[in-house]
C-alpha cells in the first residue's frame, strides 16, 4: 500500500507506535489509519515501566485535548516519561505550564518570535541561504541535503538569532542533536531506553548535554550582564515592565529548548519538504515558477510541507479528572497523548490527505498546535525560513534528484531525516 503519488509506503497496520525503531523505517501511517477508523481514543501499555497511556489519533479529538488545558495538563511532562517531582522541577520550561503560569512566561520571551519580529529577521535569513547554498553547490553536484543545506540555515539562523559567534553553531548544533535524537545511538553515547542514563534525569531530555548547555548559556549570560544587546539571549536577561525576570534555573532551561528546537525540527521539515518535491516533479517545477510571481503559492507550499512532514509526532498531556473522549473514560491521572503525525493525515479533516499537494488550502495543519494556548513559539521563524530556503534553492536548480537511500532518526518523538543525498543539475 503506497501513498497516491508517492514512492513511499504507508508500512504495517500493526506497528508499535511507541518503539522508536519503528520510526526508523519510516512513519507507520497504516498503523495510524487504522488507529484513526477502529481506535481513535486507544490504550497503549508500555515496555518500560511506565503506566501506559491513551493515544489520540483524530484531528478533532486531539483539539479538544490541546485546547481544554484544565482537563489536559502539560505539568507533568509533553513526552511519555514520567518524572518524580525533583525531576519535573528541575526541567520545567513553558512546554510544562498551564495558564496562568504559561501565559506569564510566554509574555517574558515571545518578543523575538512575533510575527513582526521575525519578518525583520528576513533579509538576514535570506542573505545566510544563499550563502549555504552557494557553499553547498562548491561541494559538487552530489552532496546530502540535509548536511550540506537544512542543518545549515537553522543553524547560522540560531547564532544570529542568539548573538552568538557563528564557529560555535556546529557545537551548538551538535547539544541540540543529543537532547532531541537522546534515543538514537548517532546522536548521544547515552540514548535513552538502551544505557542507564538515570544520573541525568534531572537534565532536559535526560542528557548529559544539557549539563554543557546550561555552562554555556551562563557564560553568555555573563558576557551582556551589563551590556545588554540585540539578540535574544540580551532579551531574556531584560527585566520587563512589570520587573519580571527569568530565573537562572528558568533562563538556563529555556536557552537549551531554543538550542534544540530552534534548529532540529526546521531542518527536518526542510529534508521532509524536499524529498516531497523530488516525489512531485511536477510540483516542484511549478513552485520554482511561482517564485517571485506567486508569493501566495509559496506560503501555500510552506504550510503543505509542515503538515506532510509533520515533525513533532505527539505530545502527552496528563488527565486532571475523570473525563470522557472519543467513547472512552478516561481516568485522573492517565496519560493522554496527541498524536500530530495522526492527525494531520486524518481524512475527515484534509482532502486526500496522502496525496502531497502544494495547492492545498485551506490547510489547518496542527504541525505547530493549532488555536491553543501552547501554539508553537517559533511557528513563524519556521515558516519563514523554509518560505526563504524554496525562494532562494529553486530557481538554481533546473534539476534535483535523490541518488541514496535516506536515513531516519531514531526516535518515537520527532521524524527526522538524517541523511538525504541528491544531486542537481544547475539552472
Amino acid at each position: 500500500m503506497s501513498r497516491s503519488g508517492s514512492t513511499e509506503d504507508l508500512g504495517p497496520a500493526d506497528a508499535d507506535i511507541i518503539d522508536p525503531d519503528t520510526y526508523v523505517r519510516g512513519v507507520p501511517h497504516a498503523t495510524f489509519a487504522r488507529l484513526r477508523r477502529e481506535d481513535p481514543v486507544s490504550w497503549w501499555d508500555e515496555h518500560d515501566g511506565g503506566s501506559g497511556f491513551w493515544a489520540v489519533t483524530r484531528y478533532q479529538d486531539l483539539l479538544t485535548v490541546s485546547r481544554n488545558v484544565s482537563t489536559f495538563s502539560s505539568a507533568a511532562g509533553i513526552r511519555l516519561e514520567e518524572m518524580a517531582p525533583e525531576e519535573s522541577a528541575a526541567r520545567t520550561t513553558m512546554m510544562e505550564l498551564d495558564p496562568p503560569e504559561h501565559t506569564a512566561y510566554r509574555r517574558l520571551v515571545s518578543k523575538p518570535f512575533s510575527r513582526r519580529e521575525v519578518y525583520a529577521y528576513e533579509h538576514a535569513i535570506r542573505v545566510l541561504a544563499r550563502s549555504v547554498i552557494d557553499q553547498a553547490f562548491t561541494t559538487g553536484d552530489r552532496f546530502d541535503f540535509v548536511e550540506q543545506i537544512s542543518k545549515q540555515l537553522p543553524m547560522r539562523m540560531l547564532g544570529v538569532l542568539l548573538g552568538v559567534p557563528d564557529t560555535d553553531g556546529p557545537w551548538l548544533v551538535e547539544k541540540g542533536d543529543a537532547l532531541l535524537g537522546n534515543t538514537d545511538p548517532e546522536f548521544t553515547l547515552h540514548p535513552v531506553g538502551l544505557v542507564d542514563t538515570d544520573e541525568f534525569r534531572l537534565m532536559p531530555f535526560r542528557s548529559p548535554a544539557g549539563i554543557e548547555l546550561f555552562q554555556y548559556a551562563q557564560e553568555q549570560a555573563r558576557l551582556r550582564r551589563d551590556h545588554l544587546g540585540d539578540d535574544v539571549i540580551s532579551d531574556l536577561l531584560r527585566p520587563k515592565i512589570d520587573g519580571d525576570t527569568l530565573s537562572e534555573h528558568e533562563f538556563n532551561n529555556f536557552f537549551t529548548l531554543l538550542v534544540a528546537a530552534g534548529n532540529d525540527t526546521t531542518r527536518y521539515t526542510m529534508a521532509a519538504g524536499l524529498k516531497a518535491l523530488i516525489e512531485h516533479p511536477d510540483q516542484l517545477a511549478e513552485l520554482r515558477d511561482a517564485v517571485g510571481t506567486d508569493p501566495q503559492l509559496v506560503a501555500c507550499a510552506v504550510e503543505e510541507i509542515l503538515r506532510w512532514g509533520s515533525v513533532t509526532m505527539h505530545f502527552r498531556r496528563t488527565a486532571t479528572a475523570d473525563t470522557e473522549l472519543g467513547g472512552r473514560q478516561i481516568r485522573a491521572g492517565q496519560k493522554v497523548v496527541m498524536w500530530f503525525i495522526s492527525a494531520n493525515y486524518d481524512d475527515d479533516q484534509f482532502e486526500d490527505p496522502f496525496t502531497f499537494d502544494i495547492h492545498r488550502t485551506p490547510n489547518t495543519h496542527v504541525a505547530f498546535g493549532l488555536m491553543s494556548p501552547h501554539l508553537c513559539l517559533g511557528a513563524q521563524l519556521a515558516r519563514m525560513e523554509i518560505k526563504v530556503l524554496l525562494e532562494e534553492l529553486l530557481p538554481r536548480v533546473a534539476d534535483v534528484r535523490q541518488v541514496g537511500p535516506i536515513d531516519r532518526l531514531r526516535s518515537n518523538f520527532i521524524s527526522g531525516i538524517k541523511r538525504l543525498p541528491i544531486e542537481i543539475s544547475v539552472a
